[in-house]
């Protein structure tokens, strides 16, 4: 990992049993980054960083096992987690950066805790209900592993923990990633080790079951509610990508947002999905204007 020697590691506890793992270092306004599937805070390994975080369930942090309601992967917990890790660090207010898994727990700590997050930049998705709402033959094939993640304990974690490294480089190379060798061979061996061990991959499929079930009622509830993004969020997406070619991502984010929060630089980058691999200096000249000196 290139994250240099001003880099420290971290394990804060943020619930009964439950250790979030993630480095620090920099100095300036906080700024937390928060990784997509299958993924850890090595995606961020060509950007800099003030907090990385693994979400749990991948990565060094704590993998609960889920149960039938699939509770312990929501957003809502999940973003807690984000919120005690940042506030155990000393602070209550920060600038957010996630990209797909670690946008849609993003999503939530803006909703959950709407004093938390001073901007936030939200990578190369639609909110969840949005997208399940809309899946059509195009969406469904490309997002296949949204509908196998979710079948019930153990298919899916079987079928993984049978060819790891090959669901690794499927995950990957699915979303327009044209070589493995865009991840660098540390992070890549990173998430094969991830999708070998067990707790791991059924944290995972978790993850994702929760997306379908517990946090697709939080999304009506936030709707019937009325609770919706009150800070100001900047969406970028990718030019060869799936959300380009599926979605209005500026509509999309605006129907859940309050009146004029969805800043107007939002708009696609040139890349696919992995924005933070693949434009890493535009990406980085997007935090600084509008997170950092914005």
């Amino acid at each position: 990992m290139r994250l240099g020697p001003e880099f420290t590691d971290f394990d804060i506890e943020t619930d009964s049993e439950v250790q979030i793992h993630g480095v620090k270092g920099g100095s300036g306004p906080p700024l937390l980054l928060l990784h997509g599937f299958p993924q850890t805070h090595l995606i961020w390994n060509k950007s800099y960083t003030v907090v990385a975080i693994d979400l749990r369930g991948y990565g060094a942090s704590s993998k609960p096992h889920g149960d039938d309601k699939h509770i312990a992967y929501s957003k809502r917990v999940m973003a807690r987690d984000c919120v005690r890790v940042m506030e155990y660090l000393g602070h209550s207010r920060f600038f957010l950066c996630g990209h797909d898994r670690g946008a849609r727990v993003g999503h939530a700590l803006l909703t959950t805790y709407p004093s938390a997050a001073i901007k936030a930049i939200f990578l190369d998705i639609s909110p969840t209900l949005k997208m399940f709402d809309s899946t059509d033959q195009q969406l469904a094939t490309a997002y296949y592993h949204w509908f196998f993640l979710i079948q019930p304990s153990p298919f899916p974690e079987d079928m993984i923990l049978a060819s790891p490294r090959l669901f690794a480089e499927k995950s990957l190379l699915g979303l327009t990633a044209t070589s493995i060798d865009l991840f660098g061979p540390d992070a890549f061996a990173a998430y094969v080790a991830g999708l070998s061990d067990p707790a791991s991959v059924h944290a995972m499929c978790e993850d994702y079951r929760a997306a379908a079930t517990v946090d697709l009622d939080d999304a009506r509830a936030d709707e019937r509610e009325g609770r919706r993004i009150g800070c100001p969020l900047r969406v970028l997406w990718g030019a060869k990508g799936v959300i380009e070619k599926c979605f209005d991502a500026v509509k999309d984010w605006s129907e859940v947002a309050e009146e004029g929060m969805v800043d107007k630089g939002s708009g696609a980058v040139g890349s696919g999905h992995y924005i933070p691999e693949e434009v890493p200096e535009e990406l980085l000249g997007h935090v600084r204007e509008f997170l950092v000196d914005g």
